[in-house]
Parts: C-alpha cells; sequence; structure tokens
C-alpha cells in the first residue's frame, strides 16, 4: 500500500506555476485546486485533512502559502477578485530545482531584511506566518447562533443580488433552510438554500439529502456552510444526472463579506521597505 504525506508549500510551488501555465496563464483558487489535487493523485484522507480546527484543509492551507511564495519573486500575481496569473518572469522558470532556490534565495533575503531593522529580534518566519484574518472571522462566525448565522447567510445572498430572499427554517423541510430568487438579465431562477454553521466538513448525505429536498421546487439550490465540504459530498454536488447544487464554504464566505463589506473592513496601508545594501554603499 502506497504511503501519502500531505504536500508541502515547496512540494506545490512546481504544480501550481505549471497549472497556471496549462490553464491557459490565469485561473481562480477553486480551478488551481481542482487541477493540481487532481495531477497529485492523492487520496480523499489526504485531501480531507484539516488545517487546525478547520474549516480549510491542510493541503488548501499549504497551497495558499505556495501561490504567496510564488507572488514573493514575481512568478504570479493575483487579482482582487481572486483570479491567479502568471508573470513572464514565472513562464521563464525552467525546472522545479531552480524555482525551490528562487524562493529559497528570496526569504533568506526577506529574513535578513528584517533582522537588519527588528530591533526586537522578532522571528521572521513566525511574523510571515501571523494568524489568517480569515480564521478570526470564522472563529466569530462559528460563535453566533444557527438562526444569527442564518440571518447572516439571507444578508449575503441579498447583498449579491438575490431578491425576495426568506428564513424558512421550517422542521422537516430536508434541510431547506430559505428560498430566493436571482435575476440574470432576463431570466430569473428560483434558489433553495441550506446554512450549516459548522467547523467540520459536510459529507455527500447532506447534499443528498438536500437535493431531494429541493428536486421539483427551485432552480438551483445553493448550499452555504463556515465549514468545509468533503471530496465525496463536492463530487456529489456536480454528479452526472443529478441537479447541481452551488457549494459555498467557510473560505468562500470569508470572500463574500470581504467584497461585500459585511463585517470586515479593509484599508489600504503605505508600506515602508528598508534597504540595507543602501547603508551598506555609504
Amino acid at each position: 500500500m502506497t504511503k501519502y504525506n500531505i504536500p508541502t508549500r515547496m512540494d506545490l510551488l512546481w504544480p501550481t506555476l505549471k497549472a497556471l501555465e496549462s490553464r491557459g496563464g490565469s485561473a481562480s483558487i477553486h480551478e488551481l485546486s481542482d487541477h493540481i489535487t487532481s495531477g497529485l493523485a492523492l487520496p480523499d484522507e489526504i485531501l480531507e485533512k484539516l488545517h487546525g480546527s478547520g474549516p480549510g484543509t491542510e493541503v488548501e492551507y499549504q497551497a495558499g502559502w505556495a501561490r504567496t511564495e510564488l507572488k514573493h519573486i514575481g512568478a504570479v500575481e493575483n487579482s482582487s477578485r481572486g483570479v491567479w496569473t502568471i508573470t513572464n518572469f514565472g513562464r521563464s522558470v525552467e525546472t522545479e530545482t531552480e524555482l525551490r532556490e528562487l524562493v529559497q534565495l528570496k526569504r533568506r533575503k526577506r529574513r535578513q531584511e528584517r533582522q537588519a531593522v527588528d530591533s526586537l529580534g522578532q522571528d521572521a518566519d513566525k511574523a510571515m506566518e501571523a494568524r489568517p484574518w480569515e480564521d478570526d472571522l470564522l472563529d466569530i462566525i462559528r460563535q453566533i447562533s444557527p438562526d444569527a448565522f442564518e440571518r447572516l447567510c439571507q444578508l449575503v445572498l441579498r447583498e449579491s443580488g438575490f431578491t425576495r430572499v426568506e428564513v424558512t427554517g421550517r422542521s422537516g423541510d430536508g434541510g431547506i433552510d430559505g428560498v430566493g430568487v436571482l435575476r440574470v438579465n432576463l431570466i430569473s431562477f428560483h434558489v433553495r438554500f441550506q446554512c450549516k454553521r459548522y467547523s467540520g466538513s459536510v459529507g455527500a448525505p447532506e447534499i443528498r439529502d438536500f437535493r431531494g429536498a429541493m428536486v421539483g421546487r427551485a432552480d438551483k439550490g445553493l448550499f452555504i456552510t463556515s465549514g468545509g465540504f468533503t471530496r465525496e459530498a463536492e463530487r456529489e454536488a456536480v454528479r452526472d444526472g443529478a441537479p447541481a447544487i452551488d457549494l459555498i464554504n467557510g473560505m468562500d464566505l470569508c470572500d463574500l463579506l470581504r467584497n461585500l463589506r459585511l463585517g470586515v473592513a479593509t484599508e489600504t496601508v503605505e508600506q515602508v521597505t528598508v534597504k540595507p545594501e543602501f547603508f551598506q554603499g555609504i
């Protein structure tokens, strides 16, 4: 039996770069994730292992840091809408060994620059791996009541363009928590949604139950959770021959709240970089 280990950020550098190349130079995080995990052929038990208490997986966490490392060396760029693109410099990197060396060189340089100005002697690696804002936000969301989470999802849908959004929350309704209408140009879609305030992963049985409750009553299904979805749940959501269900996990929800500026404030801060080499040349 083959033993699999969770890939590190360094392991995911080259697959991420090549995935962008193969997809025409750009991709969303979801597209990158699907492409990379498919290429690595890792078993579900590895892909579904949570990072800490979740909702993100360890592979997603390492993939996020791989993208950050690639951005630091100028191999990739990302837009405010979460689309990542490969740069001309990224295309010029010819081997995985070369890429790893570039990243390691950049990390050493950044560490030296920080140490040159950090009178407190703070560890640079720990500073780089500060707790993500998404973790803080999800901690808060997981502490609100289930009713409050339903109202939060209702607000998110309204702010995203849905109309006639109502939270029903009727017992015995197959998990359907609300209804709404999404109008796209001249066409309207009737949507049923389920909200699950959760820290773990939603499985395929919950997706099947939700689909059974919505079939014949809506054009689309939407499952929102503060946790994650197992790989089986993701496959079940788009199973051939069955109505597709759109999934929004905890990280997706964080991005929505940030973009809609609901409970999240963003600001542009001037960044000052000290260049030790200037003083060395005096």
